[in-house]
């Protein structure tokens, strides 16, 4: 099955670089842009790229045609990040514990309460000297960030006990990110670390695999978690942002006025999908409620918090490098202190 899958990928890049090499038929000579993602195609994340498209047709239609492609038709998103590295597709929207595998930069984005409250966490994220060091950190990946998507907060859910403390961790399963980060967080915190695929997580969860997960609420509605899971606690371990990727070759070959047009439609992804995800997460907490009953918790945060920090200081000890990009979200937090319930 592996070695399909394998085979299936490169037939998929060879396509797409032969659509990419043999000047586009269909399209006039123009050069088609395609980016990959892997959620839904009323997800904020879609809707936002579908705003980039059709500005960027729209200011350089004369020139380029962008194409989205939602729900992982390019593949799995681990494959769409070497489909972007080797320039076979342009984007795509990237995880950071994927991207957590190319560079140690972005474990720190993985780091178990980083940020005390929303406002502190988009503030460090719209601060070119917080995240300059870090998206740029692949660029001999063959890939770089060109901006960041608010993927909420990270909490946990499970199918039949509710988490109120880390003591309520021991002895479950949860699913995680594949992130080295994530599964020791969870050991941190008493629990048992699952990784697997998200599109695994429904079927595992309800044959009883894993007794839960940690996501933000649209995982409840879109995927259906909700159907199984009657608990979220929001113990808002994480807010861990998507990241859109470019292929550096295609970036770089872009004429400077072209440059600002694709610099231009990035900043529009961004305030787009933020606009949409703050609509999406109401809107889903208010299904997963009062349609699939799911209960919503908030448990004190303090010790969660304390038993993680030895991961922080495990990762600072380890990178030095990332010394100040902590210190300047730590100088967020203070300035946007934890949100209270």
């Amino acid at each position: 099955m592996k070695q399909l899958k394998k085979f299936g990928l490169l037939l998929c890049a060879f396509s797409l670089s032969c659509g990419i090499l043999s000047g586009c038929s269909g399209t006039g000579g123009k050069r088609i842009v395609r980016i990959g993602h892997n959620q839904s195609t009323n997800h904020p994340t879609h809707i936002a790229l579908t705003a980039f498209k059709d500005y960027i047709n729209e200011q350089l239609g004369d020139h380029y045609v962008v194409e989205v492609y939602p729900s992982e038709l390019l593949g799995s998103q681990t494959d769409m990040v070497q489909l972007t590295q080797t320039g076979a597709i342009d984007y795509c929207i990237a995880s950071n514990a994927i991207l957590e595998t190319f560079s140690k930069n972005y474990e720190i984005f993985n780091l178990p309460y980083l940020f005390a409250s929303a406002e502190a966490y988009h503030h460090s994220m719209d601060d070119p000297s917080i995240t300059d060091p870090i998206f740029g950190s692949t660029k001999k990946a063959g890939f770089t960030a060109v901006t960041w998507l608010d993927a909420g907060t990270r909490n946990f859910y499970t199918v039949n006990r509710p988490i109120e403390s880390p003591a309520d961790l021991k002895g479950l399963k949860i699913r995680v990110q594949q992130s080295p980060t994530n599964i020791e967080m969870m050991r941190l915190l008493g629990g048992s670390a699952t990784p697997m695929g998200f599109g695994d997580v429904y079927t595992a969860l309800q044959s009883n695999i894993i007794d839960g997960a940690e996501n933000n609420e649209m995982a409840l509605t879109d995927n259906g978690h909700g159907d199984v899971c009657k608990y979220y606690s929001y113990d808002m371990h994480q807010m861990v942002p998507d990241i859109l990727i470019g292929n550096n070759a295609f970036i770089e070959g872009l004429s400077p006025e072209e440059r600002d047009v694709f610099e231009e439609g990035y900043a529009l992804v961004n305030r787009v999908q933020r606009e949409e995800w703050v609509k999406a997460v109401g809107a889903a907490k208010d299904r997963a409620q009062n349609e699939q009953k799911v209960n919503f918790l908030y448990p004190d945060q303090t010790p969660f918090v304390e038993a993680c920090m030895p991961l922080h200081q495990s990762v600072l000890s380890r990178n030095q490098t990332l010394q100040p990009i902590y210190d300047g979200i730590q100088a967020y937090n203070k300035q946007y202190p934890t949100e209270t319930q």
